[in-house]
């Protein structure tokens, strides 16, 4: 029996400057149970408010931290698992997959309306093409507006007046302790969540044994086994388009042991058509479950929706 790597001084665990992800990073150091240092590291979202929007949001907000990793400045990195590109990173590991905070998307209105409380026209800003397209899809009447800037600032905008409502990720709202602003929880039957939303990446360096074996306590099999399905969609569809996709994936116990269920849906831009399908397989397949319901998709015409969005 090999001996267990050690800890020879306090892990350094690297961090976007956001309230959010500073946050989402001190419960990981507080679970975590031994020494450790947070590192903010500047990124190049946080520079520039265009840089989401120029480089299509994937990757924006992972880049320097896996720079810093494999620099060493940093030894683990805490993200969004959303934000992740779904193409592997050498030299990294995702380490842990922690339990999963609520993955919907939420609802903050003025007067405490629901969303379909909202009248005919009313403002409702996201910065998601995903959001925009299913609250489109919807018919509801509502006019869909750009939102950029943090939490603050968004849920701002409503307070302020600008805005009738916005939506945003649930579990954000939870993490920050702002549930209480929230008028209505969205349900995924109306608009599906971003693929791994509400979930954690803890990447590491794959040289690391020692932080690799102290991560590794944190992983939680069904929210690993969840995401890799809905994350496995993506990757496949994600060659050549950039079409608003929603997938959640839940386990239960099946017939033959645990079972992954993936929805998930692809959305014209302007509303106008929706594909959503579903698939069940064993969480020892869950990256094939999310590939075959990505081929059903495509084969269902969601291929052409996502020409129409590029």
């Amino acid at each position: 029996m090999s001996e267990r790597p050690m800890m020879t001084r306090a892990i350094r665990v690297g961090t976007r400057a956001s309230a959010l992800a500073r946050t989402q990073t001190g419960h990981v150091v507080d679970a975590l149970g031994v020494p450790a240092e947070i590192v903010p590291i500047v990124t190049e979202g946080d520079r520039s408010a265009d840089a989401i929007a120029l480089l299509g949001g994937t990757g924006v907000f992972v880049s320097a931290l896996r720079s810093a990793l494999l620099a060493e400045q940093i030894d683990v990195a805490v993200h969004s698992y959303k934000d992740l590109p779904t193409a592997p990173a050498d030299g990294i590991v995702i380490a842990a997959v922690p339990q999963r905070e609520d993955p919907r998307d939420a609802l903050v209105a003025r007067d405490g309306l629901t969303l379909g409380e909202l009248p005919h026209g009313a403002r409702v800003g996201t910065g998601s093409p995903r959001r925009a397209a299913q609250l489109r899809a919807l018919g509801l009447g509502l006019s869909i507006e750009p939102l950029r800037g943090n939490v603050d600032t968004r849920l701002g905008r409503v307070r302020s007046g600008e805005l009738d409502a916005v939506v945003l990720a649930y579990a954000g709202l939870r993490r920050l302790g702002r549930a209480g602003e929230v008028t209505e929880v969205l349900d995924p039957i109306q608009v599906l969540p971003a693929p791994a939303q509400g979930a954690l990446a803890i990447e590491c360096r794959v040289s690391d044994a020692a932080t690799r074996e102290a991560l590794a306590a944190l992983d939680d099999a069904d929210t690993r086994a969840a995401v890799t399905a809905e994350r496995a969609l993506l990757a496949a569809l994600e060659a050549g388009c950039s079409a608003p996709v929603g997938a959640l994936a839940d386990v239960a116990e099946g017939d033959a042991g645990p079972e992954v269920f993936l929805r998930a849906s692809v959305t014209a831009v302007d509303g106008s058509a929706a594909v959503r399908l579903s698939a069940t397989g064993a969480t020892t397949d869950a990256d094939g479950v999310g590939r075959r319901l990505a081929a059903d998709l495509l084969a269902a015409g969601a291929d052409q929706m996502m020409g129409s969005s590029s």
